[in-house]
């Protein structure tokens, strides 16, 4: 009789995978909660240490009134951010991710979670900005973790002030440090860095548009 290998079956071609990776939320509602995260090329959760010093970043920013600010997360990926946000009573969270899988990842945690202030949405980040201004669509918090090899932070950045409410501010994970040393190039005119950091490989900054007096 042919012995049985007791090895797993691969999934099917094309069909996603779930890694046996996950997400811990680290403050909020659903603290210590963890979420599966879909095992798909370039999706890298923020570390848990660098959420910590974000969301310590927000918190004074926002002076703890957590339930009056809405989110937009809009490369959502594993929904690390946006969870978080949502765990620490953010009035709406809005994720937004391109691919399908990623989506009915992020719909089956939310489900999970019971996250009634959580929206999901398959879109294009790029396209779905645009369609958000013209449709007059604002948010206190953007929450801006592309794939790092894309320049999709130089593509997105600039229209964020178009759905970003008065004293707004912009999070941005990117793989390389922004050029604020240097003379601005054009699509970082406008923006402050009021916090930056770097874990590891990662630089991260909590932006916002300067204040211009009139």
């Amino acid at each position: 009789m042919q012995k049985k290998s007791s090895k797993p079956s691969k999934p099917a071609h094309g069909a996603p995978r779930l890694a046996p990776r996950q997400v811990r939320i680290i403050g909020g509602a659903w603290k210590r909660a963890l979420l599966p995260v879909l095992d798909a090329e370039g999706l890298r959760p923020t570390p848990d240490r660098v959420r910590e010093t974000v969301f310590n970043w927000i918190n004074h920013q926002l002076g703890g009134d957590w339930d009056s600010a809405s989110f937009l997360d809009l490369f959502a990926g594993s929904g690390a951010l946006g969870f978080e946000a949502a765990s620490r009573g953010a009035a709406s969270v809005t994720m937004v991710d391109s691919h399908g899988a990623a989506t009915r990842q992020l719909e089956a945690n939310r489900d999970k979670l019971k996250a009634g202030n959580v929206k999901v949405l398959r879109a294009d980040a790029l396209a779905l900005v645009k369609d958000l201004a013209a449709r007059g669509q604002r948010f206190d918090v953007i929450f801006l973790d592309p794939p790092y090899q894309l320049g999709l932070l130089t593509q997105i950045l600039p229209l964020c002030p178009a759905i970003l409410n008065e004293g707004g501010l912009v999070y941005a994970e990117t793989g390389e440090a922004l050029p604020l040393d240097a003379e601005l190039p054009e699509w970082l005119a406008g923006w402050d860095a009021i916090r930056a950091d770097k874990a590891g490989m990662v630089y991260y900054y909590l932006l916002k548009l300067n204040q211009v007096d009139t």
